[in-house]
């Protein structure tokens, strides 16, 4: 299988990659895959990057389901099996744990705590040591300015971290990469996606910065490329500037 339109996209994977040293010879990688455009266009890349990188790695893709009603995973378990890549769906309940048994005041927190707990725990019994997650450049600033704005601290999510509980390494290759670029890959694949049904979905917090933060630049252009930039040379969590 192969993926047309827009090479930069992986010419951002693959900068990443060899950056922050986010592939080793022999890894097993687990793509936590969503549905979403972010995680497929990720796994899509990382087939890519598997032909001519020298260092050689497998690949599986792991979908945690979260029972909400609507969302149908068969086209993305069709991609898989189409791209040869392994496939497991982890069906779960944390939906109904977060929303009807505990009637979460900000269930987003929550839901994301149970859902990385599910993906780590089904790619360890996959027996992989890394899972690379989604979280792409626009979500870096994001995160920088929900840390600012909501809690007072210069923090952000680290393009490469150790779970040491799991023995597992997170890898983030798509940091370099603008979400509209990656939107390009995808509409231009007409790769299969699965529209969430959370009843949360647009209305977070974290849509509430990203929505101040577009219309900051464009008052202001390049405002976020600074923002990243000033993240990067802080070396704020393991971001490093070469």
């Amino acid at each position: 299988m192969e993926f047309i339109r827009d090479r930069h996209l992986l010419s951002c994977v693959r900068r990443a990659v060899e950056e922050y040293d986010m592939i080793e010879d022999g890894d097993r990688i687990a793509v936590g895959l969503s549905g979403g455009k972010d995680s497929t266009a990720l796994l899509c890349a990382l087939i890519e990057l598997r032909r001519f990188l020298p260092r050689k790695f497998e690949l599986e893709a792991i979908t945690v389901d979260m029972g909400f009603e609507g969302m149908d995973f068969a086209p993305v378990k069709e991609f898989c099996e189409k791209a040869e890549v392994a496939f497991t769906i982890d069906k779960t309940n944390i939906s109904q744990i977060v929303f009807d048994y505990r009637g979460e005041a900000n269930p987003c927190a929550l839901c994301a705590k149970m859902r990385r707990g599910a993906l780590h725990k089904t790619a360890v019994e996959r027996g992989c040591n890394k899972v690379a997650l989604g979280h792409h450049f626009d979500d870096a600033v994001v995160t920088f300015m929900m840390n600012l704005m909501n809690e007072g601290r210069i923090g952000c999510f680290s393009p490469v971290t150790y779970l040491s509980d799991r023995n597992i390494t997170l890898i983030r290759p798509l940091i370099y990469a603008d979400e509209g670029d990656i939107k390009y890959f995808v509409r231009g694949n007409n790769l299969p996606i699965v529209v969430s049904t959370c009843p949360e979905d647009k209305h977070t917090d974290r849509e509430r910065v990203k929505v101040l933060l577009s219309e900051l630049e464009k008052q202001d252009k390049g405002l976020r490329h600074r923002l990243f930039t000033a993240m990067r040379k802080a070396e704020v969590d393991g971001w490093k500037k070469p």
